[in-house]
């Protein structure tokens, strides 16, 4: 079944203004930048490789860069645009991917509603969630597999290449996780068979050890394993006991809907279920190995559990098709009492998770965020090729709802300790570049313009931006919250 225009239209407006649009925060920090030096090649001469390492190995930079310069349009307007074009996208794969599953038109238009409401929800552990309030390349990739995989489930196996290819050309790592689900798609009987003897993560591990032996591994030392060891969503055993929750109960209802047919769904509903928990068991077990011992250090950066990604879903869609079948059928008024509250209740989540920013961010509009002026200022005021400084755990300060600078002020700066020693975990050479930076910046909250003066002569710093006046130093900007001032 197509999904019709009108109905991904009003989704779309629906699930964007439940989560909001909060542009250049968060892991916009990687990619903004990248796409706005397509734009503009002259931005960021210094530092550019902690966001380059990650953005080279997807081509939305080119795709959205070279949009803005064949539509004429700013590059903050054009990001705004494939966000919004990413989410229609999302809503139509899911009503294809629903309609797999689901025979009335009820169950579509409820599963749909509901996946819209809830793009927020955290993925277990992974720091991931189904979808951002900003552009990445998973907003792009997660629509092209679903339809992918929608394209499968139908036996249509040449559209569903072509829609994996699409989606590796955005996010290769993605891609691997619905090729993996894919792969239990088509071994689903037997599986559902070894299901009942607890076989599955015993297979995991088996099938896992071979191909894991083929590497060379050693455990992380010294200064990468200090930073790698901060990302604790790299490893299971660090885990929270709500965060394993998130892997358990999602198994638990998915094996119990693959039990037996539902009335008003379609056979392919049980061959996903079963599926799923094969695909979720196997990803466990496999992070759970790698987990296990620091010889697995360097391979945790392939992070298995990202598959639940997949699996939160088509465990969405699932439960709000059902709730469409079976609750609220044709019923107007049950329609109202079931999603007022669930939007109005991720509605106030997503606005307390950026409780100092406009729940819309738009581009033109004046910010109200207070760092967000200072970065824009900076934008319009200071050369491109100017160098700046900043406190590297800027993204948590007060106030500043972990809006990115370099996504915003379009300026080179310093390496900062949140965003580009994720940069480091995934790409270690980039750790002796990023130590020395973060060496030369210890101390922050007590430098004086003889420190200031150091970064100028040691990495060309001529402009900081501060939360707190210096002597000495000249500032042309100043608010509430920072100052910005040249060296």
């Amino acid at each position: 079944m197509q999904s019709p225009l009108l109905a991904v239209a009003l989704l779309c407006l629906f699930g964007v203004l439940v989560q909001g649009y909060h542009l250049g925060t968060d892991d916009a920090e990687i990619y903004l930048p990248a796409i706005k030096q397509v734009v503009h090649p002259g931005l960021y001469p210094f530092g550019s490789a902690f966001f380059l390492a990650h953005a080279h190995l997807s081509h939305l930079a080119f795709v959205v860069g070279n949009a803005c310069r064949l539509l004429h349009l700013t590059p903050d307007v054009t990001i705004l645009l494939f966000h919004v074009l990413s989410f229609a996208l999302l809503m139509a794969s899911a009503w294809q991917l629903a309609a797999c599953l689901f025979v009335h038109k009820r169950a579509l238009w409820s599963a749909v509603a509901v996946l819209a409401c809830v793009v927020s929800v955290p993925v277990a552990g992974t720091a991931l969630c189904i979808a951002d309030p900003f552009l990445t390349a998973r907003s792009l990739s997660t629509p092209l597999t679903l339809f992918a995989l929608a394209s499968f489930l139908n036996r249509r196996y040449l559209p569903a290449v072509a829609w994996l290819l699409l989606a590796g050309f955005v996010h290769p790592q993605m891609v691997v996780y619905v090729a993996g689900l894919m792969a239990f798609l088509l071994l689903e009987p037997a599986f559902s068979r070894a299901a009942a003897r607890a076989v599955p993560v015993r297979a995991a591990v088996a099938l896992a050890s071979p191909l894991l032996g083929t590497f060379s591994l050693q455990p992380a030392t010294g200064d990468y394993r200090q930073v790698l060891y901060t990302r604790t969503f790299f490893f299971m055993g660090q885990w929270a006991w709500w965060e394993w929750s998130g892997v358990v109960l999602p198994l638990a209802l998915l094996f119990w809907l693959s039990r037996q047919p539902v009335a008003g769904t379609r056979a392919t509903m049980l061959r996903l279920c079963s599926a799923l928990v094969g695909f979720g068991l196997f990803s466990t077990a496999v992070a759970l190995l790698l987990s296990s011992s620091t010889r697995f250090d360097s391979l945790t950066r392939l992070q298995p559990m990202r598959s639940f990604h997949l699996v939160y879903i088509c465990m969405f869609l699932m439960l709000g098709g059902l709730l469409g079948e079976h609750v609220l059928r044709l019923r107007p008024v049950r329609w109202l009492l079931c999603f007022v509250p669930l939007a109005g209740g991720m509605l106030w989540l997503n606005l307390s998770q950026y409780p100092n920013s406009p729940h819309l961010e738009l581009p033109g509009l004046t910010p109200r965020n207070a760092w967000v002026q200072g970065f824009l200022w900076i934008r319009d005021n200071t050369p491109t090729d100017a160098i700046f400084a900043i406190d590297p755990r800027y993204l948590e300060r007060p106030g500043n709802d972990q809006h990115g600078f370099r996504a915003i002020a379009e300026r080179s700066v310093l390496s900062d300790y949140f965003k580009d020693s994720g940069a480091v975990t995934m790409f270690p050479q980039l750790l002796p570049e990023w130590k020395q930076e973060q060496a030369a910046q210890a101390g922050w909250q007590h430098f004086g313009p003889q420190d200031f003066t150091r970064l100028q002569q040691q990495f060309g710093v001529s402009w900081v931006v501060l939360e707190h006046p210096v002597a000495g130093m000249q500032c042309p900007f100043r608010n509430q919250a920072i100052l910005v001032c040249k060296v």
